[in-house]
Order: C-alpha cells, then structure tokens, then sequence
C-alpha cells in the first residue's frame, strides 16, 4: 500500500469536497496535488462527498481484543480503575485475549481503527516494530514524547525526562486529571509546578480540571485530547468541551473497547445527540483540530500537498459535516490512503483494479465490502466482532474479473 508513486495517479470527480464546492480532486504519489498527471485514471464519484481521513489522537492499539471490566460501576479516578482491573487479569477471557501476541493485537487496533474511516493515529504506548510495517493499517504518529500519568501503577519513560527530551516542535502526551476526585484536581497545578505544561503540552482526558485549569491551558497553548466515551463510562461524566474547542486546543480520541467507544465514529454520533457542540466543530476535532494539535503539517484537511488520505460517503445533506458525523462505519462508501483505495462498497472494484490493490470480499456489520488483503488475514478478521470474510468463491483480486 506504500507504492502509491510508482502509480498512476486518480482523478475523483463529480464529489462535493468537505467545506468546499464540487471540484476535480487529483491524487498522485501519496498526496493531492494542483494538477492531473498524464496518465491520471478518473473516479467518478458523483452523489458524494469526500471528506479528509479521520484522525485518532489517543488510542492504546494493542488492547481493543480485551474485554472491559464487567458491570457499570463508576470510579473516582483512573488509578482506581486501574487498581480495580488487577483481578480481571486472572480471568480466563482476559488471559486468552493477552495471548495474542502484540504484534497481531496492534494491527488488530489499526484495523479497527481503519474500518471507522481513521488513517492516522496516536498510539499512546511504547513503539513495536510492527508499526514501521509498509501494511500497517493506518499512519501513526511518531517521534513525539509521552509518559503515562503522574501517579498510580504507571509504567513509561518518567514525566520530567520524557518532556525535557521531546523537541519542542513535537508533542509531549500524558494522560491527566483523569478523575472527578481531588487527586485529578490538583494534577494541573502539580504538571505545572514541575515545569512541564508548555505548548506543545497535550493532555489527555483533563476531567478534573476547574475552569481555571481550562484557562491555564489555553493561556499556554498547551492542548486536550477528548475522549467522551471512556469518561462516561469509567468516571460518570467528562470535561465540558466547547471552551478548549473554541479556543482550538482539544482533539478527539477513542482511547480503546477497553474502556471507550466501539469506534471513532461512535464517538463522533453519541456526541453528535449529546449536543454540546454542532456537527462542523466534532469533525474538525478529528481532522483540522486533531491535525494542529499533534502538529501534523500536511493532515486534517483537503488541500495541495496534504497526505491523499480520504473518507468517502453519499451525499445526504448539501455542504454538511452531517454528511459524515452520525454514520456508522458500514456507512461509509470508501476509505483511502496514501491516495490508493482500501477499504470500500464493492461497485468500487474498478479503481481498486486501476490501483493494482489486491482485494478481499468481506461483510462489515452485514454489508458487503471490498479490503486490501494487505491490511488483514484471517486471523485478524476473526478478531474483529461484525467483521467476516465472504467464502473463497466470493473472493478477487486486482485484475480478476468481477
């Protein structure tokens, strides 16, 4: 899939653009470019509208095959959570789960993301081999700095450490205020005082923290990553997101089924019917927004010399957001990137032909889909629920007739 420039490039026509009119969009060698090349294929996509790849900007890759601590009890902290999820460890599902090896389990967590219309995301764990792999299902995002949190059974590169050694032209992540207690109260302050909330600062959850912390963080130009759906189920609610939002310092993530949505997507929806902010400003805190927060220059938007990473959907309401917030992920027409198809409904066979991307028949969630077979095996399907290969009769490859 990282062979997109010895390809020809694609023309996709006839699409309303996110934000933008209808207009030719051209892609070559991995990126949108101003012009047609020579031996350009055209992709009609009337009827649609083509919005930029999602970005995840927190997630734990390796643990989305572990099953959640059972009941709804609500914790004071994510330490507490932590503390109360030691015993789960012996539980016969959750060993079988771990059994995997991490390597498998990582691109399990890519291609779950991948499905939901993710191409890019920041993995908040120590790097695996795997994710330099030319068929990892989805870009992540590298050379940043991290630690885990301040307190509790963390493990990590320590705090003071791992933010003096990332440049300051790359983020520095750190899960914090992860509670509704006066630990996660105070965590603000303590970063603070220990010279470590700057602006290239991003802290993940902040749900603990006051308005004056909100107003410290923006004062700084530090940043937030969202992650609504884990709050509400570990914590019993979440930070009030419209100040950091309209400041432009909050991102959006998923954090993992460990303990958040089943997707970004889910994300996006639940709080789409929440309402505290309209459907524009959810989709730019998982593009735009996600984009200058994790200081990715070419990401986030539809625009020359940005990444040709896509997400493809009929056309619902004119100019709208709307058109994607809300959908589920076998919604969703077709996902590209690095400019070349990977995942879509099956009348896009052609330009998968076109791209020389070898194909699997799948059904997600019920409906048939056409999947680069570079991005999962059988293995990796059966891990994923609501995912299944069509039998062996039903399969093609690039080239094959249909």
């Amino acid at each position: 899939m990282r062979g997109a420039a010895l390809l020809p490039g694609f023309t996709l026509t006839g699409a309303r653009l996110a934000g933008a009119g209808r207009a030719p969009l051209h892609l070559r060698g991995g990126r949108i470019v101003a012009r047609a090349g020579i031996r350009s294929v055209p992709v009609d996509l009337r009827d649609h509208v083509i919005f930029p790849g999602l970005i995840n900007a927190h997630e734990h890759l390796q643990v989305n095959n572990v099953p959640p601590l059972p009941g709804d009890a609500v914790f004071s902290s994510a330490y507490d959570w932590i503390a109360a999820f030691q015993a789960h460890f012996a539980e016969p599902a959750t060993v079988a789960s771990l059994a995997v090896p991490k390597a498998r389990r990582m691109r399990h967590g890519g291609l779950k993301n991948l499905l939901s219309g993710v191409t890019f995301v920041a993995h908040h764990d120590p790097w695996h081999p795997v994710l330099d792999g030319p068929d990892f299902p989805v870009g992540v995002l590298r050379d940043h700095g991290w630690s885990y949190a301040l307190h509790g059974p963390t493990y990590g590169p320590p705090v003071r450490t791992s933010f003096a050694a990332t440049p300051f032209g790359m983020p520095w992540m750190i899960h914090l205020a992860e509670g509704t207690d006066d630990v996660a109260a105070n965590e603000l302050g303590e970063l603070d005082r220990m010279g470590c909330l700057a602006p290239n600062t991003v802290l993940i959850h902040g749900v603990g923290m006051g308005a004056r912390d909100v107003a410290r963080v923006i004062e700084v130009g530090a940043a937030v990553v969202w992650c609504p759906g884990s709050n509400h189920r570990l914590l019993g609610r979440s930070l009030d997101p419209r100040p950091l939002q309209a400041a432009g310092r909050l991102a959006l993530g998923s954090d993992s089924r460990l303990s958040g949505a089943r997707d970004l997507l889910e994300e996006l929806r639940t709080e789409a019917a929440r309402g505290e902010l309209d459907g524009e400003a959810l989709l730019g805190l998982a593009t735009a927004d996600a984009a200058r927060v994790l200081r990715l220059p070419a990401r986030g938007r539809i625009d020359q010399g940005y990444a040709a990473d896509l997400v493809i959907v009929e056309e619902r309401r004119a100019g709208s957001a709307d058109n994607l917030v809300g959908l589920s992920r076998a919604d969703l027409r077709a996902v590209v990137r690095d400019g070349l198809p990977c995942l879509a409904d099956p009348d896009f066979a052609p330009w998968f032909d076109a791209a020389k991307v070898d194909t699997m028949s799948v059904t997600l969630d019920g409906k048939p889909k056409l999947l680069a077979r570079a991005f999962a095996d059988a293995e990796l399907l059966a891990m994923e629920p609501g995912l299944a290969a069509v039998p062996l009769r039903g399969a093609r490859r690039a080239g094959e007739c249909a």
